[in-house]
């Protein structure tokens, strides 16, 4: 597929398979899951998918047969596996930024064969790989020393969005498998508060910082990375020559990184064609590395691998990442369904919410198509959620019993990461039974009929037709887990496709930051600035340059 292809396509709510959803929509107005459930009682086997382990039962949902031969004749029309052909081919499909997109290739096996511009990439990434592995091999050796001789017992990663969100999840996630002999941390924030709190109890001789930068210029990262040269510097009385021992960087930008104080032989670089939020399989995942080992990096990497072949070969009505994708379409886009809720019930997955949140609305939040022309249909949904059980005993109410229509993702594990007495069995009932009340509910004749008074009986009704998918997987390690994340990544994929959009750019991000580069003068300096804001960002400066005891 041709970037003009993409680029010349008819409007989504044209083509002749959107406009046959709209009228299917029409006719579903007053069916209910457990109208489903009732005319089809095998519904439940028939619609689930297996792969990798993963067991998707995705048969509590507003869907029918016709409803999938509708999505999946909408997803052809669009053209979602020639794109899916040319992403994996290395075509440049960011067309705003000219780049490929090819974070398929930072998991690819070494003899595997994805160019870039003729050159094949796959090389290039073992070699960092390789470098990697040496790098958190010393460093969980105890043979990388710290400015003292001391050997290094705290890894603190600075950096933010993309080159925090996936280590952090990642090192939470799988903290069964990491060194404990180390203590691994993330700052990101440029509050103050962040760094304070993640160094106070650390030794600075024995602490060695991950610097994430592309750039190396981005301001949150830079301003605690330079915070972090002065904390180290300070316990070696000033020596500069400290920082090369309690530093490295993974950026692209050597000129910064050597500026810093980094040698860069401790630069670990990647690509314009890995986006910033799918970047953890990349040097930016360096943490993830030195908390697993090489090995359990691999074991990360190949879960990655499994999935992308999954979702390059397998027809599209057996596709998890696909039928994930439409189902979440069909929600988004013709029953006005605002959120999606994702709920792991894992305690180690307490950050995947989080992380999703920038896969999914970094990548489609966009109201522009491709061609330039704003679009007129929804996009992306926001992503919100955190685990169960915590969850059933803070916004459950809201999803069982409110206004709004909430689809839910149910995440659980078969084999428990830690077998204690049977807490696994009480969790996993909490994740059917949940998914079955918000599916059925509970009517008012049944809990009149349960003795509740008439009165009380229509504040304690659950209409049910609250549609959830379940994800059953085999077990909580590196491979499931990079699985499980290759998977939100290509349904992304999908729906972008479809959407008409780039999933790749995010210049929603740059104009907030872009102000605030400029604003920081005008609360620092010593005289009056004049201000040229809005009346509302004007009286907020000089508000907070009086409390700040500032003219």
């Amino acid at each position: 597929m041709s970037v003009r292809s993409l680029i010349d396509r008819p409007r989504l709510d044209q083509l002749p398979e959107w406009k046959a959803l709209a009228r299917h929509r029409k006719s579903m107005a007053k069916t209910s899951i457990a109208d489903l459930f009732a005319a089809d009682p095998r519904r439940g086997s028939k619609y689930s998918t297996e792969a990798l382990g993963i067991h998707f039962d995705w048969s509590k949902h507003l869907v029918s047969n016709e409803t999938m031969k509708l999505l999946f004749a909408l997803a052809k029309a669009s053209g979602v596996e020639g794109h899916r052909k040319a992403m994996f081919k290395g075509e440049k499909i960011n067309i705003t930024e000219d780049r490929a997109v090819l974070h398929t290739a930072l998991r690819a096996p070494a003899d595997a064969v994805i160019k870039v511009d003729g050159e094949n990439v796959v090389p290039a990434v073992h070699d960092v790989l390789r470098r990697m592995g040496t790098f958190s091999n010393q460093i969980r050796s105890g043979k990388w020393k710290g400015h003292s001789g001391k050997a290094i017992k705290n890894i603190v990663n600075i950096g933010i969005g993309g080159s925090d969100l996936g280590p952090a999840m990642a090192y939470d996630a799988l903290r069964k498998y990491s060194s404990r002999d180390l203590t691994i941390r993330f700052v990101s924030n440029v509050d103050a508060n962040d760094f304070y709190e993640k160094t106070l109890d650390l030794d600075p001789t024995e602490t060695l910082f991950i610097v994430c930068s592309k750039t190396f210029t981005t301001l949150e990262t830079m301003t605690n990375a330079h915070t972090a040269r002065k904390w180290i510097l300070k316990a070696f009385d000033g020596d500069a020559a400290a920082s090369a021992k309690h530093f490295v960087a993974v950026s692209t930008n050597a000129d910064e990184v050597a500026k810093f104080g980094i040698d860069t032989k401790n630069m670990f670089g990647f690509w314009d064609w890995v986006g910033g939020r799918y970047s953890m399989d990349s040097a930016v995942g360096l943490s993830t590395m030195v908390a697993l080992g090489p090995k359990g990096f691999r074991e990360l990497l190949d879960g990655f691998h499994d999935m992308d072949e999954h979702f390059r070969s397998t027809p599209m009505t057996r596709n998890l990442p696909v039928i994930q994708a439409l189902i979440g379409l069909w929600y988004a886009d013709f029953w006005d369904a605002g959120t999606v809720a994702i709920l792991p019930y894992d305690q180690y997955l307490d950050r995947f919410s989080a992380y999703l949140q920038q896969l999914e609305m970094e990548s489609n939040g966009k109201h522009t198509r491709l061609n330039g022309k704003h679009v007129k249909w929804g996009t992306c949904p926001a992503i919100w959620g955190q685990p169960g059980t915590n969850g059933q005993h803070a916004f459950y109410q809201m999803i069982h019993q409110g206004t709004r229509l909430v689809p839910a993702d149910f995440i659980v594990f078969a084999d428990p990461v830690n077998k204690i007495g049977d807490h696994h069995d009480k969790l996993v009932a909490n994740v059917f039974a949940q998914t079955e009340a918000l599916a059925f509910g509970k009517s008012v004749a049944e809990i009149e009929a349960e003795g509740v008074p008439a009165w009380l009986a229509p504040h304690k009704e659950m209409e049910g037709n609250r549609p959830t998918s379940t994800f059953l997987c085999d077990k909580l390690t590196p491979r499931m887990l990079g699985r499980l994340i290759a998977q939100y990544e290509h349904k992304v994929f999908v729906q972008g496709s479809i959407w008409q959009i780039n999933s790749f750019d995010q210049w929603g991000v740059e104009l907030g930051k872009k102000m605030a580069q400029a604003m920081i003068p005008e609360l620092k300096s010593k005289d009056r600035p004049k201000l040229a804001h809005d009346s509302s960002t004007n009286t907020l400066i000089r508000k907070y340059r009086d409390l700040r005891g500032r003219k």
